[in-house]
């Protein structure tokens, strides 16, 4: 069942989803002039689990299963309700999980659309960042309809260690919101206390070695604080997404009387390193603003 799986946005995680999904899946994808999609087919396009298709309402024609993994609202609201879109072509019972993260808004809209389609909709956003993407270890949060959860589970575990089943339409989003609110802080926390170990001389590896295995072990430290040291961040999650997802945070929030101080401030941090033209440097570079 679900044998045919079309993916819509070969980015940098997307790329890497399908990559996964086509040692064991039909995958169908929308032939674009895009970098991504071009290094896409030249890998895979002799591959007997490829398919190519010109519009996206042929993909949703001959699949039951879509991923879409977009960069916003706005391209989400292109791919369903656009010329030739998702939504022209989707078959009932089709199963639709959206990796963009995206404002629980245009989630909840998407949603409703598909259950009158009497098709299904799922948030699923995701964290681990491209290096999760590429070893198929990502982290997905999941809203939507309990009752065809195990289905999607069973898909994107190809791709991904943990998915886990929050709730309603809009539980994945909102439980992304919590993530980039943590890691926002936390990177900014590692900012400031690599840049000390710095000015102090200390060993970076001896420092990781000691830290990774107390109290402030984190991810970010583990796979970023010697990149950080070094100055090299042109590549991970970009500061102008995790300025996007912090913006989709404080819009969700802007009619309640939820405080987000420290967030508050590292947004301004990130739309400040995006104005001085670092918008596609790893989220790391905070430590730029500590020199």
């Amino acid at each position: 069942m679900h044998k045919n799986v079309g993916i819509i946005g070969l980015g940098i995680m997307g790329y890497h989803i399908a990559s996964h999904l086509i040692k064991k899946k039909s995958i169908h994808i929308l032939e674009r002039e895009s970098k991504k999609t071009q290094d896409f087919i030249k890998r895979f396009g002799k591959n007997k689990n490829f398919t190519l298709h010109r519009k996206l309402n042929e993909i949703s024609n001959n699949c039951s299963f879509i991923i879409t993994c977009v960069g916003d609202d706005n391209d989400l609201n292109q791919i369903f309700f656009g010329k030739d879109s998702i939504l022209e072509g989707i078959k009932k019972n089709s199963v639709i999980i959206d990796h963009t993260t995206a404002s629980v808004k245009v989630t909840r809209k998407l949603y409703k659309v598909c259950r009158k389609k009497k098709s299904f909709f799922f948030d699923a956003p995701m964290s681990g960042g491209e290096i999760g993407a590429k070893k198929g270890n990502l982290s997905l949060m999941v809203g939507g309809d309990k009752s065809k959860y195990e289905l999607l589970k069973k898909i994107s575990s190809i791709y991904s260690k943990s998915v886990v089943y929050m709730g309603k339409s809009g539980s994945g989003q909102l439980t992304k919101m919590v993530n980039q609110i943590c890691v926002a802080s936390i990177i900014q926390g590692l900012a400031e206390g690599i840049n000390f170990a710095k000015k102090k001389k200390l060993n970076i590896d001896d420092l990781i070695k000691v830290i990774k295995n107390g109290a402030a072990q984190s991810w970010q430290l583990e796979n970023r604080a010697k990149t950080m040291w070094k100055n090299e961040f042109n590549f991970g999650f970009m500061n102008k997404l995790m300025l996007k997802d912090l913006n989709l945070i404080f819009e969700e929030i802007k009619n309640s009387n939820h405080k987000l101080p420290i967030t508050k401030v590292i947004k301004g941090k990130y739309k400040k390193l995006t104005s001085m033209g670092f918008e596609k440097e790893d989220t790391s570079n905070l430590i730029r603003l500590l020199r």
